[in-house]
Protein backbone atom coordinates (compact mmCIF):
# COMPACT_ATOMS: atom_id res chain seq x y z
CA UNK A 1 0.00 0.00 0.00
CA UNK A 2 1.12 3.20 -1.03
CA UNK A 3 1.41 6.80 1.20
CA UNK A 4 -1.02 9.46 -0.10
CA UNK A 5 0.34 11.82 -2.11
CA UNK A 6 -0.97 15.16 -0.99
CA UNK A 7 0.98 17.34 -3.40
CA UNK A 8 -0.53 15.50 -6.46
CA UNK A 9 -3.46 15.88 -4.88
CA UNK A 10 -3.31 19.35 -4.96
CA UNK A 11 -1.68 19.33 -8.11
CA UNK A 12 -5.23 17.76 -9.50
CA UNK A 13 -7.45 20.29 -7.67
CA UNK A 14 -5.25 22.90 -9.72
CA UNK A 15 -5.79 21.38 -12.77
CA UNK A 16 -9.35 20.65 -12.32
CA UNK A 17 -10.15 24.50 -10.74
CA UNK A 18 -7.97 25.84 -14.26
CA UNK A 19 -10.81 23.63 -16.12
CA UNK A 20 -13.81 25.10 -14.50
CA UNK A 21 -12.24 28.92 -14.49
CA UNK A 22 -11.88 28.78 -18.27
CA UNK A 23 -15.30 26.83 -19.00
CA UNK A 24 -16.81 29.29 -16.88
CA UNK A 25 -15.17 32.28 -18.54
CA UNK A 26 -15.89 30.84 -21.93
CA UNK A 27 -19.77 30.44 -21.19
CA UNK A 28 -20.04 33.99 -20.02
CA UNK A 29 -17.84 35.21 -23.02
CA UNK A 30 -20.41 33.54 -25.08
CA UNK A 31 -23.63 34.87 -23.40
CA UNK A 32 -22.03 38.48 -23.44
CA UNK A 33 -21.72 37.65 -27.62
CA UNK A 34 -18.51 39.41 -27.91
CA UNK A 35 -17.34 36.73 -30.74
CA UNK A 36 -14.19 37.32 -28.87
CA UNK A 37 -11.90 33.81 -28.18
CA UNK A 38 -10.01 33.45 -24.88
CA UNK A 39 -6.73 33.84 -26.38
CA UNK A 40 -8.14 37.13 -28.16
CA UNK A 41 -9.40 38.15 -24.39
CA UNK A 42 -6.01 37.77 -23.30
CA UNK A 43 -4.19 39.96 -26.11
CA UNK A 44 -6.83 42.60 -25.21
CA UNK A 45 -6.56 42.68 -21.78
CA UNK A 46 -2.62 42.74 -22.41
CA UNK A 47 -3.04 45.92 -24.49
CA UNK A 48 -4.89 47.81 -22.18
CA UNK A 49 -1.89 47.68 -19.73
CA UNK A 50 0.27 49.51 -22.48
CA UNK A 51 0.81 53.04 -22.08
CA UNK A 52 1.36 53.25 -25.76
CA UNK A 53 0.67 50.99 -28.66
CA UNK A 54 3.10 48.13 -28.72
CA UNK A 55 4.73 45.92 -31.45
CA UNK A 56 3.93 42.60 -32.38
CA UNK A 57 7.20 41.28 -30.79
CA UNK A 58 5.99 42.89 -27.25
CA UNK A 59 3.07 40.90 -27.47
CA UNK A 60 4.57 37.92 -28.28
CA UNK A 61 6.98 38.13 -25.49
CA UNK A 62 4.31 39.35 -22.97
CA UNK A 63 2.15 36.41 -23.98
CA UNK A 64 4.93 34.24 -23.91
CA UNK A 65 3.92 32.92 -27.59
CA UNK A 66 5.38 32.76 -30.47
CA UNK A 67 4.97 35.81 -32.92
CA UNK A 68 3.15 34.21 -35.11
CA UNK A 69 0.66 33.18 -32.59
CA UNK A 70 0.18 36.85 -32.13
CA UNK A 71 -0.41 37.69 -35.70
CA UNK A 72 -3.74 35.17 -35.96
CA UNK A 73 -4.63 37.17 -32.73
CA UNK A 74 -4.30 40.91 -34.23
CA UNK A 75 -6.14 39.70 -37.83
CA UNK A 76 -8.83 38.31 -36.10
CA UNK A 77 -9.76 41.14 -34.13
CA UNK A 78 -8.37 43.68 -36.52
CA UNK A 79 -11.44 41.99 -38.51
CA UNK A 80 -14.03 42.67 -35.89
CA UNK A 81 -12.42 46.07 -34.92
CA UNK A 82 -11.31 46.19 -32.02
CA UNK A 83 -7.73 46.53 -32.70
CA UNK A 84 -6.01 48.37 -35.46
CA UNK A 85 -2.56 48.58 -36.67
CA UNK A 86 -0.76 51.44 -36.86
CA UNK A 87 2.90 52.41 -38.37
CA UNK A 88 5.36 53.77 -35.59
CA UNK A 89 6.12 57.60 -35.93
CA UNK A 90 9.77 56.65 -35.43
CA UNK A 91 10.49 54.04 -37.82
CA UNK A 92 7.48 53.39 -40.64
CA UNK A 93 8.73 50.19 -41.16
CA UNK A 94 7.61 48.86 -37.32
CA UNK A 95 4.04 48.54 -36.91
CA UNK A 96 2.44 49.07 -33.62
CA UNK A 97 -1.26 47.25 -32.53
CA UNK A 98 -4.05 49.82 -30.62
CA UNK A 99 -7.11 49.69 -29.22
CA UNK A 100 -10.15 50.91 -30.65
CA UNK A 101 -12.94 52.38 -29.26
CA UNK A 102 -15.06 48.83 -30.38
CA UNK A 103 -11.82 47.14 -28.65
CA UNK A 104 -12.44 49.24 -25.48
CA UNK A 105 -15.97 48.78 -25.25
CA UNK A 106 -15.30 44.82 -25.46
CA UNK A 107 -12.60 45.07 -22.84
CA UNK A 108 -15.47 46.50 -20.15
CA UNK A 109 -17.89 43.68 -21.61
CA UNK A 110 -14.87 41.31 -20.82
CA UNK A 111 -14.29 42.85 -17.62
CA UNK A 112 -17.93 41.90 -16.89
CA UNK A 113 -17.50 38.67 -17.92
CA UNK A 114 -14.79 37.82 -15.88
CA UNK A 115 -16.31 38.92 -12.65
CA UNK A 116 -19.28 37.00 -13.30
CA UNK A 117 -17.49 34.21 -14.01
CA UNK A 118 -15.39 34.83 -10.58
CA UNK A 119 -18.44 35.34 -8.67
CA UNK A 120 -20.11 32.39 -9.66
CA UNK A 121 -16.47 30.25 -9.02
CA UNK A 122 -16.41 32.09 -5.44
CA UNK A 123 -20.13 31.58 -4.45
CA UNK A 124 -19.78 28.84 -2.21
CA UNK A 125 -16.78 30.84 0.11
CA UNK A 126 -17.69 32.64 3.25
CA UNK A 127 -15.91 36.74 3.22
CA UNK A 128 -13.25 35.04 5.51
CA UNK A 129 -12.56 32.37 3.17
CA UNK A 130 -12.32 34.50 0.14
CA UNK A 131 -9.90 36.70 2.08
CA UNK A 132 -7.83 33.42 2.84
CA UNK A 133 -7.73 31.85 -0.67
CA UNK A 134 -6.75 35.43 -1.96
CA UNK A 135 -4.22 35.92 0.34
CA UNK A 136 -2.71 32.02 -0.50
CA UNK A 137 -3.16 32.70 -4.14
CA UNK A 138 -0.95 36.00 -3.56
CA UNK A 139 1.81 33.87 -2.26
CA UNK A 140 1.64 31.36 -4.86
CA UNK A 141 1.51 33.92 -7.63
CA UNK A 142 4.29 35.68 -6.16
CA UNK A 143 6.39 32.74 -6.32
CA UNK A 144 7.11 33.03 -2.15
CA UNK A 145 9.75 30.39 -1.20
CA UNK A 146 8.00 28.55 1.51
CA UNK A 147 10.71 25.99 3.06
CA UNK A 148 9.91 22.17 2.15
CA UNK A 149 10.65 19.66 5.34
CA UNK A 150 10.64 16.14 4.44
CA UNK A 151 9.52 15.06 7.65
CA UNK A 152 8.36 16.27 10.85
CA UNK A 153 9.49 19.60 12.39
CA UNK A 154 11.44 19.10 15.84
Amino acid sequence: MTAPDPDGLLAEQLLRLTRRVHRIQKRHLERHGLGVTPAQSRLLRTLAHYGSPPRMADLAERLEVVPRAVTTLVDGLEASGKVRRVPDPANRRVIRIELTEDGRAALRELRAARRAAAEEILAPLADEQRAVLGELLNTLVDGAAVPHHGGPSV
